[in-house]
């Protein structure tokens, strides 16, 4: 089998190369079919997704199994006066890549974002808010969740072949990070305000990366939600940050409204993993003991670079 991995050097992308070499993830091992996998990883200036001419006859002349797209333009505020580039790497890249993968017969994994939803939550007959499921109508209040939203459709329209895998609240070993931030912030100031209307889930690059490599190689194709147990808001996570990291600061909450952002925040973007229950299984942890792991590692290794 041979699997290209775009965006190889983001935080989800090294966590996906990391399990494909060593064979397992903190959940367990990964599936036996991928411990002999060709991996070809590859990321900006190698491969930019943005150009059909250069995805084409990299996926052509490489011929792939799957193809996993970790690539993204990421910065929500950026997205906000950059939107040429947030649409280039958001739609034009997955929609270039599912081309090549329709034409070549590749599965595509393309990793999606929570802010693709508006933010007022899925609703009960009664009007209690819950987590929003697959099925859900998507209607994104930011340019980043709209360049998102694009992509989500151009790459299930080209290639049927394809898994929309969403996540939320993302923090691994590589790169910066809410998690790594706040740490570093708390350490260095004593005293942080974070926003707790706000309400999401936590999730583990590690946790996500497993269940990507589980789905790819499977049939069911579609639209998955994959993130960490349990819902809380960004002052939740700060506190069990601080908590765990054993920094003497002190978090207090504060509104949206009190930290403005040049980008409009989803206030409640909680997902549910429905789909994964459904069909490979939903091992994703709950999000504090993810958590835990992810400090103790981060302890062990100096604490966040």
């Amino acid at each position: 089998m041979k699997i290209i991995v775009t965006g190889c050097r983001g935080q989800l992308g090294t966590e996906i190369l990391k399990q494909l070499r060593e064979g397992r993830s903190e959940i367990g091992p990964i599936p036996e079919k991928l411990l002999n996998a060709t991996v070809l990883p590859v990321d900006l200036p190698e491969l930019d997704i943005s150009n059909y001419r250069m995805v084409d006859e990299f996926i052509r002349r490489n011929r792939p199994d799957v193809i996993i797209n970790c690539a993204a333009y990421t910065n929500v505020d950026g997205c906000e006066v950059n939107h040429d580039a947030a649409f280039k790497a958001n739609a034009l890249g997955p929609r270039n890549l599912a081309q090549a993968a329709e034409k070549t017969g590749a599965r595509l994994v393309h990793v999606s974002t929570d802010y693709v939803f508006d933010g007022d939550g899925a609703r009960t007959s009664d009007d209690s808010i819950i987590p929003y499921t697959e099925w859900d109508v998507c209607a994104p209040c930011s340019v980043y969740g709209k360049s998102k939203w694009l992509g989500e459709q151009y790459v299930r329209e080209v290639c049927p072949r394809t898994f929309v895998v969403r996540t939320a609240w993302l923090y691994g070993y590589v790169g910066g990070n809410f998690v790594k931030t706040i740490w570093k912030n708390g350490a260095q100031k004593g005293e942080l305000k974070v926003v707790d209307d706000q309400m999401g889930n936590p999730t583990n690059a590690n946790d996500l990366a497993y269940h990507i490599l589980k789905l790819a190689l499977t049939d069911t194709y579609g639209v998955y939600h994959c993130t960490g147990t349990g819902v809380c808001s960004w002052y939740d996570f700060a506190c069990e940050i601080i908590r765990l990291a054993g920094v003497p600061c002190r978090v207090t909450p504060c509104t949206t409204e009190e930290y403005p952002t040049p980008a409009k925040r989803p206030a409640y973007s909680a997902l549910d993993n429905a789909m994964l229950r459904c069909t490979v299984g939903d091992e994703m942890r709950e999000w504090k003991a993810a958590l835990a792991v992810y400090v103790e590692k981060l302890k062990k290794a100096g604490g966040p670079q």
